[in-house]
């Protein structure tokens, strides 16, 4: 039996410090919800707005898959591995925290804001050795059609992670419509709309809404506005 759950935009938790305007579908800092803890492996699922010039300084992780989604803007990473890069719109990034590692993400633009989703997975492997990648995506390929942008497997296309996870991502006309089938038995699909407005298996969906969905084979997309934009994360739901 289809199982779901649907969490409107402005019911996510929400802290503005200023430099740092998050949006928290899951609980996250101070942000501590009994019933949004996770989705399946899904731990964290933030939506950051950072203020020019600034950024998290230097912290560590350990043992969680960390991908990053710019959405507007430039984001500059540095980490222990030696790693300096900036990202952009059209790339994703992914760091297997594994046995430790440690970054910090600062804005590379003093005049404009960054905006990124960052989501953090469970991994299925402990203890790793951490590794670091970064991808170039071209986002006229998702045009009309779902992008594959992450999966389990170093072949396949996007960059991957340990753990049995595929993101896709797609821009739609209004009124276009796609299924998308689950990629392995059991997975459950969490989609966050990142602009306009969409239909996923008969939920209404806006602008930051997330809806997860599980027991289920495959999923119905339906753009209800033009230039809409989604997020698929097709992940195991036991952790």
């Amino acid at each position: 039996m289809e199982n779901t759950v649907f969490y409107p935009a402005n019911t996510r938790g929400h802290a503005n410090h200023g430099w740092l305007n998050a949006h928290h579908t899951f609980s996250f800092a101070s942000y501590h919800n009994p019933q949004r803890m996770h989705f399946g492996v899904i731990r964290v699922l933030n939506d950051d707005i950072i203020a020019g010039g600034m950024g998290f300084g230097t912290h560590p992780h350990d043992n969680m898959e960390i991908i990053t989604i710019p959405l507007e803007g430039d984001l500059a990473h540095k980490d222990s591995m030696g790693n300096a890069e900036v990202i952009r719109n059209g790339d994703i990034q992914v760091m297997s925290a594994g046995t430790g590692i440690a970054h910090s993400e600062f804005n590379a633009n003093k005049d404009k804001s960054v905006n990124l989703f960052q989501i953090w997975l469970f991994p299925n492997k402990r203890n790793v050795t951490p590794r670091y990648d970064q991808m170039t995506l071209n986002i006229a390929d998702r045009k009309n059609k779902l992008q594959q942008i992450l999966s389990p497997n170093p072949d396949d296309e996007g960059v991957w992670i340990h753990q049995d996870a595929w993101f896709s991502m797609g821009t739609f006309e209004k009124d276009f419509s796609v299924n998308y089938g689950i990629k392995k038995s059991g997975n459950g699909v969490f989609a966050m709309v990142v602009k306009g407005d969409f239909t996923v298996n008969g939920q209404a969906m806006h602008a930051r809404d997330g809806f997860g969905i599980w027991n289920v084979e495959e999923v119905s997309i339906k753009a209800d506005s033009a230039d809409a934009e989604i997020l698929l994360m097709d992940v195991p739901m036991d952790i």
